[in-house]
């Protein structure tokens, strides 16, 4: 059953497509970028094999200054601000979720350009600005979409190959009701982090110093799709640590959003140090991470050499063969509302607990710092 008791059944989305930013954060010469990742390639969409591609948006939309494939919420600081999911038919998607009680500002669009059309229309979510667009692509026939080129990049760099999940930032105890809706509009479901987790509480994570933590709730949608995971992070009711950083985000970002997204990489020593020497600004683990009881054979146990990843900034956590590498960007926006994510996988499929907890003090040692400039 649906939010408002109606039998629809919730949407088949295939993959997600383009997350896009409020227009006024990612200036390109000829246009406003309004987004810039692509979750899959046009072989990948065709059954075939390829890895994903990174596009942005050139053009603007068919009225001045509007965006293409979604709103211009005239948001006040820098945000993310929607995301793009496939569907077989937008039109009739949208149509559903309006009778569920969704609000749909932007009804199906069609767009086209020498190489075909797609259609899209937009559907706004309850989670703060974030809007979601349907996206019908399959009788295009260019690379990605019309309105879009590719970035330009360094040939077989290959260091990111998809989308391996999107985290919202929300208000504390709105996650049971985000998961609802998700659930019943667009066909996720709860994904347990710990084995006998209740989907109404999620996955509590407390933070070494015992005053503060995340709480966690993950969502995926049925196999045979590849849409990203989805993680609600809240700050838990019993937490006494002053304004972590889920509620710094609330803030700094007026409400609830996208606080970051998990990019999938192979080889996670090889895309750190590019992106590191490309300019981007990667957050310091703490110290005492990789002195935990443990760390140094776990990470030897994994193939690894523990000062590499100490230097690189790399958190590893994951046992019996199974392990998880995560390395994590400082904020894209001076305002601290959007963050990037590096992950590679060696047979692990969570979000491994000490990992989550050095994120959460790296990024209270980083607004520590930060304060003290």
């Amino acid at each position: 059953m649906s939010l408002n008791g109606s039998s629809h059944k919730p949407l088949k989305c295939r993959t997600a497509a383009l997350i896009n930013f409020c227009p006024s954060c990612t200036p390109l010469a000829n246009g406003r970028a309004s987004g810039i990742f692509s979750q899959e390639s046009r072989a990948e969409r065709s059954g075939g094999t390829g890895s994903g591609e990174l596009y942005a948006h050139r053009e603007e939309g068919a009225g001045p200054g509007e965006p293409l494939y979604g709103l211009d919420p005239h948001h006040a600081v820098p945000s993310a601000t929607n995301l793009c999911f496939d569907v077989d038919d937008a039109s009739t998607a949208a149509q559903v979720l309006a009778s569920q009680g969704c609000r749909v500002p932007v009804p199906p669009v069609n767009i086209r350009d020498a190489q075909g059309a797609a259609t899209y229309a937009v559907v706004s979510s309850p989670a703060g600005n974030l809007s979601l667009t349907l996206l019908e692509r399959a009788g295009y026939q260019g690379p990605f979409l019309p309105g879009f080129g590719p970035v330009p990049s360094k040939p077989d760099a290959g260091w990111v190959s998809h989308v391996d999940h999107l985290t919202l930032a929300c208000t504390p105890g709105s996650s049971p009701t985000l998961r609802r809706w998700f659930q019943d509009c667009l066909g996720f479901h709860h994904l347990p982090l710990n084995p006998g987790e209740d989907p109404e509480l999620g996955l509590e994570v407390v933070a070494e110093s015992g005053n503060g933590g995340l709480r966690l709730m993950a969502l995926q949608t049925p196999p045979g799709s590849i849409v990203p995971t989805l993680v609600l992070a809240e700050s838990p009711p019993w937490a006494t640590y002053i304004q972590d950083q889920v509620e710094q985000f609330l803030v700094r970002h007026r409400g609830p959003g996208l606080q970051h997204v998990g990019l999938y990489t192979p080889n996670i020593m090889e895309a750190s140090e590019g992106m590191a020497l490309a300019g981007g600004r990667l957050l310091t683990p703490p110290e005492a991470y990789y002195q935990q009881p443990g760390k140094e054979k776990q990470i030897l146990a994994a193939g690894l050499i523990p000062d590499v990843l100490a230097r690189q900034g790399i958190l590893l956590d994951g046992d019996k063969g199974k392990f998880l590498l995560q390395v994590f960007t400082k904020s894209l926006f001076a305002e601290d509302t959007f963050f990037l994510e590096l992950i590679q996988r060696q047979g692990a499929t969570g979000f491994g607990q000490d990992n989550i907890r050095a994120l959460w003090q790296s990024i209270q040692e980083e607004a520590a710092r930060s304060q003290k400039a």
